[in-house]
């Protein structure tokens, strides 16, 4: 019997067995039995529907490569399989649960089919081929769908939450605002006032740092919104601000003429703050950094150095990497508090968006000095 016509006859033992696999799973021991066999019988009918539709050989390679093909079963199975990896997220299986309902489902298939047919006939590899090219074809589009659900109900929950911090981040910022104004004569209220403030601007930065994670992902790019500006100006902003932020330490600027370019400037002060807070961060107590941006022909070219603790060179390779940072003591990464450990990562995404780099370069000796170099004139990567 051929294995398309054996599903068909044989679909209630194979949903049994697709049924016993998902009650094992812990998520599937709270759910009834149409919620076990979710989109079971559509997936396999669908799987026959592919396996019994002609394909040409360009079909046939697109399959094998994970491309699945244009044909009406293809169609079918990809819209099923999607519509399960969504259901299972809303019934609790993970990941690899998903994964192995799949592999128990082609397991238990073959053995019904092999346990009623011990003559195999030469049809029967083409059969086989089939069926694990549609059920390879199945899992992909379920595990979109799972993940496609996880990143949207990801991204939409970090919206809110920001959405829902900011106003009362707002409010206490005002407030500490006026009271640091009004306070006139009382150098710990001020103080108190001024330390509120920094506190909120710090947890501001990281609600902007996660959503900015959010809404790019890995290896995803960063929005852009490029207009011509001069960045001579940003530098001197920002140096003035991080000065009066850290009185005991010493802030130089270098800049050379003509920095202007088409850049994204909220982007480009990201790059910088995140770089100057992690050279405050590392220079200790009574640091002194410098911010040294040149012209380079068609592109600018920024450094920024601090004489602290070097890197260690085993987090160098990783160092832009997210939700890494810091010193490791006793093989755990340490992160300082108010921070998340995604600053560097996002400087890097930025950087790139631009069509630019960014480099990293620590001893004892020297000190610490991260490079970026940037086009003139705003260029998205492989534009």
């Amino acid at each position: 019997m051929r294995l398309s016509d054996f599903i068909l006859k044989n679909m209630e033992s194979i949903l049994a067995e697709w049924e016993i696999f998902a009650r094992s799973v812990e998520a599937g021991t709270k759910m009834d039995r149409l919620a076990l066999r979710d989109h079971a019988e559509d997936i396999l009918r669908a799987t026959v529907r592919d396996m019994t539709t002609a394909q040409s050989d360009n079909e046939q390679f697109d399959k094998s490569i994970g491309q699945g093909a244009d044909g009406t079963g293809s169609k079918h199975l990809d819209e099923a399989s999607e519509v399960h990896g969504v259901g299972r997220v809303g019934s609790g299986f993970d990941l690899g649960e998903l994964v192995s309902e799949y592999r128990a489902l082609r397991a238990s298939v073959i053995k019904l089919w092999r346990d009623t047919n011990p003559n195999p006939h030469a049809t029967d590899i083409d059969d086989l081929t089939r069926f694990h090219e549609s059920i390879d074809q199945s899992l992909r589009k379920a595990v979109v769908g799972y993940t496609g659900y996880v990143d949207r109900s990801r991204q939409m929950f970090l919206a809110i939450l920001a959405h829902d911090l900011r106003n009362p981040l707002n409010s206490i910022l005002l407030s500490a605002e006026v009271v640091s104004l009004t306070a006139t004569g009382d150098p710990d209220t001020i103080d108190a006032a001024h330390r509120i403030t920094s506190s909120v601007k710090s947890i501001a930065q990281m609600v902007t740092d996660l959503l900015d994670f959010a809404g790019t992902g890995v290896g995803s790019a960063m929005p852009l919104s490029p207009a011509p500006m001069d960045l001579a100006k940003l530098c001197r902003e920002l140096h003035g601000e991080f000065q009066a932020a850290h009185p005991t330490c010493t802030l130089s600027l270098k800049t050379t003429q003509s920095l202007n370019g088409i850049w994204d400037a909220s982007r480009i002060r990201q790059v910088l703050s995140n770089l100057l807070g992690n050279a405050f961060q590392h220079g200790g107590e009574t640091c002194n950094a410098k911010l040294t941006v040149t012209a380079d022909g068609p592109d600018v070219v920024l450094a920024v150095h601090n004489c602290g603790t070097p890197i260690p060179p085993e987090l160098l390779p990783t160092i832009f990497q997210p939700l890494v940072q810091g010193e490791r003591r006793k093989g755990k990464p340490q992160r300082r508090a108010g921070s998340i450990g995604l600053g560097l990562y996002i400087a890097r995404e930025v950087v790139l968006a631009h069509g630019g780099t960014i480099t990293v370069q620590s001893t004892k000796e020297s000190g610490t000095t991260f490079t970026v170099r940037l086009p003139r004139k705003h260029s998205a990567p492989g534009g």
